[in-house]
């Protein structure tokens, strides 16, 4: 079963959530980044991103960016722009876009937990990249960084943070510039955190990574690192929970650069061997499973799946980056590795179909597939059977802000 625990947050004061609050480190580059934290000195951006506060000729992973994270977290202490949770809280994150609202709940959950297996995974991570988190929390302290776990709906525990939600006033409540509603709640009654954690404890037998794979490595590899030099805060890492119910995972697309030699008629001619190829006057959102969009040459195109082109009692096999991956993207364009490969690019949902068609018409890429988004329980089926799914699958959105709620290991 699943063990989480309350813990003592570093968050901002209220009246400088809204300005603290960034997008993810992950999802910017450093020009990104220096863009949206110019004339906001609260900006987290300043520990998650401090490369943006040296000079461009130091590298991202240089020693002196973690130590310049490490000293701005101190400033932001030091000048009470972050403050520490007295006593051990639960916190409730509701996000709001487009008129959907998805509730979570913040906790640290257990290395241990992570290691056997209970928090399940269904993506590889890269060295390089656990590298950087592993080096921020270490010099830093902190997690930054906030896991996204999905679980099976409990009944009883949504009706708890319901009525917590409309019992209770928020500790924050902003809009950010794009839109999105960040409201937290913070859950201090022993009681309740007492019920929350049994709750987990007895009816919640396994959580699911849905975004964070590297940072939740990274938190297990810092504890062993540390040996017996750790605190018992460096067995647990910060942590989102979503009920299967609330999530929303949007498409991942792709886009390739050139067409392994082949000419557009060709490769048209060549697709029809496995899809059912038909043109279409519209942008090509796909409503099913099977169902890919192609744009090429200024042409949308709509490819549905030929019986045989996938195996259905296959998790991962079953999945359209899966046929994709196999009678497009391997056996026509010469991608066999999606990870590696610098001849493919990847498209997040939340950009819409307007993202691939200026990736294409720009001249940068040569043509873009749009597909069905992957199924929550698909992931749940695929983490469960210990496979993995192929790379960028899933695009959940909205993403967590940074800064709202750290974890300090030290």
């Amino acid at each position: 079963m699943s063990k989480i625990q309350p813990f003592n947050a570093l968050r901002p004061a209220e009246n400088f959530a809204a300005g603290v609050a960034s997008r993810p480190y992950d999802v910017l580059n450093r020009e990104e980044a220096k863009s949206e934290a110019a004339e906001k000195p609260a900006s987290f951006l300043h520990i998650t991103k401090s490369e943006i506060d040296l000079p461009e000729s130091v590298d991202i992973h240089d020693k002196a960016v973690y130590e310049k994270a490490k000293e701005n977290l101190k400033a932001f202490i030091d000048n009470h722009i972050l403050i520490r949770e007295e006593k051990p809280a639960y916190y409730i994150y509701q996000l709001i876009m487009n008129g959907k609202s998805q509730t979570g709940l913040v906790a640290v959950s257990s290395v241990d937990d992570y290691e056997n297996d209970i928090i399940k995974k269904h993506e590889f991570t890269r060295p390089e990249k656990e590298q950087d988190r592993i080096n921020h929390i270490t010099i830093t302290g902190a997690q930054t960084g906030n896991v996204f776990l999905a679980y099976r709906d409990v009944p009883e525990l949504n009706q708890l943070i319901g009525d917590w939600k409309d019992q209770h006033s928020p500790v924050y409540d902003f809009v950010a510039d794009d839109g999105i509603r960040h409201t937290v709640w913070l859950v201090d009654s022993d009681q309740t955190v007492m019920e929350i954690t049994t709750i987990f404890e007895n009816k919640v037998p396994e959580t699911y990574i849905a975004d964070g794979h590297h940072r939740a490595a990274s938190a297990a590899k810092v504890r062993k690192q540390l040996g017996t030099d750790k605190t018992p805060a460096a067995d647990y890492f910060l942590t989102t929970l979503f009920p299967a119910s609330e999530l929303q995972i949007l498409d991942y697309n792709r886009v390739v650069k050139d067409l392994n030699g082949l000419s557009i008629e060709d490769f048209l001619a060549k697709l029809a061997e496995n899809f059912t190829v038909t043109s279409s006057a519209s942008p090509v959102k796909p409503a099913a499973m099977h169902h890919i969009g192609l744009y090429i040459n200024h042409q949308w195109y709509e490819l549905v799946a030929k019986p045989g082109t996938f195996d259905g009692n296959d998790p991962v096999g079953v999945l359209d980056i899966s046929v994709l991956q196999k009678n497009v993207l391997g056996s026509l364009l010469g991608i066999q590795d999606q990870r590696t490969d610098e001849r493919i690019d990847f498209v997040g949902g939340i950009r819409g179909l307007e993202g691939l068609t200026a990736r294409v018409d720009s001249g940068e890429m040569v043509l873009a597939f749009s597909l069905y988004p992957v199924g929550i329980e698909q992931l749940f089926a695929i983490a469960d059977s210990g496979n993995v799914m192929p790379p960028k699958s899933t695009w959940f959105e909205p993403k967590l802000r940074d800064g709202l709620l750290t974890h300090l290991i030290r």
